[in-house]
């Protein structure tokens, strides 16, 4: 069992920068590929960015590729996801997401999942 939660979602300007934060509980942190998700009002959800297990590999969507930098520190059972130039496009609600093995671009591949950090983006 794997517990995640999230912060450091909160509002931010057109261009500026977040950093968001999930801790996840249990001794075999490693050995999960995270993901980050996202979900705006009315909209379906969307895979963002993932980091694999072991080497930690990224991936990142398209809209994103560029701005935002998905990271972990397996130490710390920790994974971040640093957010750059942010648009307005980018307010959502931001869920992280872990699954056993490899990465996944789809959310239904993944076991476990944070309560969600809403970050809302100005123009």
């Amino acid at each position: 069992q794997v517990q995640l939660v999230e912060s450091g979602g909160r509002l931010a300007q057109a261009g500026g920068s977040l950093r968001l934060s999930c801790a996840a509980s249990g001794r075999t942190f490693s050995s999960y590929s995270m993901g980050w998700f996202r979900q705006a009002p009315g909209k379906q959800r969307e895979f963002v960015a993932a980091i694999s297990w072991g080497p930690g590999v990224s991936y990142y969507s398209d809209s994103v590729k560029g701005r935002f930098t998905v990271s972990r520190d397996n130490a710390k059972n920790t994974v971040y996801l640093q957010m750059n130039s942010l648009e307005p496009e980018d307010t959502a609600a931001y869920y992280c997401a872990a699954r056993s093995g490899s990465w996944s671009p789809h959310g239904l591949d993944y076991d476990y999942w944070g309560q969600g950090t809403q970050v809302s983006v100005s123009s």
